[in-house]
């Protein structure tokens, strides 16, 4: 039995995304051909991998096992090609870079201009993944590179994992333009104890980090929305209808709202995280510099010229 590297990197994905049309999409590809390539692999393997749920397939057991040595194998390719570019010390190959939704546009989208710049040959395929799933995504293997924040209560680290600190980024009550509160410089948060908000989905960072701030200032929140994409909760405060807690990354300049910052500050550390590898990869360290280079544009990051920090530092 031969297993395509190709097939086993599509099954590899399928467990991923979830869809077949996800992966067709990641990969440039037709579902059909998607699902041609899968069915090819499952003859190749002899055994079932895959199974119908109404219009929708799942993995079986045993494609939930095969994916996973999928990683396992297609990681070793990849280190064994990035030995051979270590040779050359140019950076080249694909990176999977995951970054959550303010540090999209911000951060991750100027750092792929910049490597597409100085390095040709290296592809970086960028998805947008929440601190809280990100993590475990780099765990398994899933994505090379992930711009998160450390601040989010409940995170354990492992202590394989790498952090790289890129930038400090504030907190900031987002407001509509004409709202009395814009009067002051900054504002508290008990101050805003009988406003209408706009948060985050449950559980998510931001969700959880504007909740705690509240109670901490000695109220409940009355949450009237709830809004995964921080251009429709930007759209919804211009309009007058809440106000919220959002990143400063995310406070985006078309919108029509007052940003005030918090009194006292509240900031966040944004930080890369890398799974800590046996042998050097340049065109991760390639990430890693682009990340942290600083971005004229947006005027609202704080480079940290700082080392890389081993997770297990408890830093």
């Amino acid at each position: 039995m031969t297993l395509n590297p190709w097939r086993l990197r599509l099954l590899a994905d399928l467990a991923t995304h979830g869809t077949v049309r996800a992966v067709a999409q990641r990969g440039r590809l037709s579902p059909s051909a998607v699902s041609q390539q899968l069915a090819t692999l499952e003859r190749e393997t002899r055994t079932a991998l895959l199974e119908r749920t109404g219009r929708r397939v799942r993995l079986t057991a045993a494609g939930v096992l095969l994916a996973a040595r999928a990683r396992e194998i297609l990681a070793a390719m990849d280190a064994a090609e990035a030995e051979l570019r270590g040779l050359a010390d140019e950076p080249a190959g694909t990176v999977t870079l995951a970054a959550f939704q303010s540090a999209v546009h911000a951060l991750a989208e100027p750092a792929v201009a910049r490597l597409a710049e100085r390095h040709p040959d290296l592809s970086v395929v960028l998805l947008e993944l929440e601190p809280h799933d990100s993590m475990p995504a780099l765990r398994r293997g899933d994505v090379d590179v992930i711009i998160t924040t450390t601040d989010f209560a409940g995170t354990e680290l492992d202590p394989a994992i790498d952090l790289v600190p890129i930038a400090e980024d504030s907190i900031v009550l987002v407001l509509p333009p004409d709202h009395p509160l814009t009067a002051h410089e900054s504002v508290a948060v008990e101050a805003c104890a009988d406003q209408h908000w706009t948060f985050d989905v449950a559980d998510s960072y931001m969700s959880d980090l504007a909740t705690r701030l509240c109670r901490e200032s000695g109220f409940e929140p009355t949450v009237i929305c709830r809004f995964s994409n921080y251009m429709i909760a930007l759209q919804h405060v211009e309009r007058g209808r809440s106000i919220a807690l959002l990143p400063s990354l995310a406070v985006d300049p078309r919108y029509r709202v007052a940003a005030r910052p918090l009194n006292p500050p509240v900031t966040r550390r944004i930080t890369a995280a890398v799974r800590r590898l046996p042998t050097s990869r340049p065109e991760l360290a390639a990430v890693l510099t682009a990340l942290r280079t600083p971005d004229q544009a947006t005027g609202k990051v704080v480079p940290m010229p700082m080392p890389v920090i081993h997770s297990g530092t408890g830093s």
